[in-house]
């Protein structure tokens, strides 16, 4: 618009026609001049205001676009975390049923389990049979006298039949692992001085009858290991009489391995050496077995 030339133009005219006092022409210009600064002014406000609006439209577009990501996200994560929990989950059976069946032996032969299953039943008192693990446990009290490794009368009979599953058809290729076991408490002087100076070398040395008296019974000695765990392999607390008598056995253990030339042997006076299993012993033992 051309409204400045021409209110200057009016001005001057007025002025010159002597209609307008230079006060007046002067009052009225600095009132022009603040009216066109106040419009410049808010022409600046609106062009800030109209920057700011559009930023922060652009951030609230940002932010919408963001939390649609964000939730994206985390139903991934969650996902990846369900799938994570039943792998846990899966490998976590798999380990507790590895647990169950540790230390179990591969089962025996039908016929053979018959066998040891009536072979316990008619001597409940000496021996206990473990289908499961394929173990036969002689009670010590009742095979050995008190701190001595020497098999009674009783135990010899019971050994004999035991003697001759062991070389039925069933079980002839199988390896035995004889293994004594002790208490926790010392053995006395009198025990000592018989070469049981520990229960290491108590249940080493019971193991030991346990495997020779099977030899005699023409069991092949190939077949035979013997091993003393002194009281380090406890099956119930030390801590009463009942429980202590628990944890003196021997154990024989029908391994799923066999051995080839395994026919019964000739007798002989000796078995497979007895080995102490490596652990701490106590010194000085002070009661009886």
């Amino acid at each position: 618009m051309h409204v400045r030339p021409f209110l200057g133009l009016a001005t001057i005219a007025l002025i010159a026609a002597g209609c307008v006092s230079p006060e007046k022409y002067n009052a009225l210009k600095m009132e022009r001049e603040a009216a066109n600064e106040q419009l410049a002014r808010a022409q600046q406000d609106a062009i800030a205001a109209r920057a700011q609006s559009a930023s922060w439209k652009g951030q609230l577009d940002q932010f919408s676009t963001g939390a649609g990501s964000l939730t994206g996200l985390v139903e991934k994560q969650n996902t990846q975390i369900a799938a994570l929990q039943a792998q846990l989950s899966d490998i976590t059976g798999k380990y507790n049923d590895a647990l169950a069946r540790a230390g179990q032996a591969t089962p025996l032969p039908q016929a053979l389990t018959n066998e040891l299953t009536s072979f316990a039943d008619q001597n409940p008192d000496l021996v206990e049979f473990d289908a499961a693990k394929g173990t036969v446990k002689f009670k010590s009290d009742l095979t050995f006298a008190s701190g001595d490794a020497t098999l009674q009368e009783n135990a010899k009979g019971a050994i004999s039949r035991f003697a001759t599953i062991l070389n039925s058809p069933a079980a002839a290729g199988y390896e035995l692992m004889v293994c004594g076991h002790a208490d926790n408490q010392k053995v006395s002087a009198t025990t000592a001085a018989r070469g049981h100076k520990d229960n290491w070398y108590l249940s080493a040395h019971r193991a030991l009858s346990v495997a020779e008296a099977l030899q005699q019974q023409k069991v092949n000695p190939k077949r035979i290991g013997a091993v003393g765990y002194g009281e380090y392999r406890p099956v119930a607390p030390n801590d009463n009489k009942a429980d202590m008598a628990k944890n003196r056995r021997v154990e024989v253990l029908i391994l799923p391995t066999t051995v080839t030339d395994a026919a019964p042997a000739a007798p002989a006076t000796k078995a497979a050496a007895a080995t102490p299993a490596p652990a701490p012993k106590e010194e000085d033992q002070a009661l009886n077995k």
